[in-house]
């Protein structure tokens, strides 16, 4: 059994779709990062980051519990764990895994800065929301020119879909057209969005 403690956040709901879909056993906590919850020391002896996601494998490495933090981590344990989602060797697995480092360190921080600076900033600067949301439609556009080539990120589905898919799901908040501005994104956001398994993870905690 995993234990998995999320909340409704892009970085969360990565690891309870991967969970769905490779249909490993898990327990969802709810930690409520607006009440602070991810700063209590229960929760900091899993993840010293104070951040979600986190698992505790009861069966992890050598049949023994296993916490682990970082959510494109835990993807990656997850793929090696269930043997799904990503190839074990050769140039499949790296083409896997550089999609999932541009989610983890282009698209994850900024899209979350225009989440911020565009949604959530009591002060509007012009300065920080042109900056952001320029960024965002520039890895937007990289997103389109793949998946113009191939139906998924790493040419099969894969957590480099998964881990992008839920930033993706709040295009509402960004400010562009998505099936005018990138029909591609758009097409692969529509298949992933009517998978099962992509569903349940969404709703996860309920």
């Amino acid at each position: 059994m995993i234990d998995l403690y999320t909340w409704a956040t892009p970085n969360g709901r990565k690891i309870s779709i991967m969970l769905e879909e490779t249909a490993l056993p898990y327990r969802a906590h709810a930690i409520n990062i607006g009440q602070g919850e991810q700063f209590k020391p229960d929760y900091l002896a899993i993840n010293l980051n104070g951040k979600i996601p986190s698992i505790v494998d009861a069966d992890g490495p050598g049949g023994k519990p296993y916490a682990m933090m970082e959510s494109g981590a835990i993807l990656v344990y997850l793929a090696d764990k269930s043997g799904q989602l990503m190839p074990s060797a050769g140039s499949g697995r790296y083409d896997v895994l550089q999609w999932l480092m541009l989610q983890m360190g282009g698209i994850g921080p900024m899209f979350g800065q225009v989440h911020h600076f565009v949604r959530f900033a009591k002060e509007k600067i012009p300065y920080a929301i042109d900056r952001y949301v320029n960024e965002q439609k520039r890895l937007y556009a990289v997103l389109d020119h793949r998946l113009a080539a191939a139906e998924y990120l790493a040419g099969e589905y894969s957590i480099a879909d998964i881990a992008t898919y839920p930033w993706v799901a709040r295009y509402e908040w960004h400010p562009i057209d998505l099936a005018a501005d990138y029909p591609n994104v758009k097409r692969w956001f529509d298949a992933i969005s009517a998978r099962p398994a992509v569903q349940r993870g969404m709703r996860v905690p309920a």
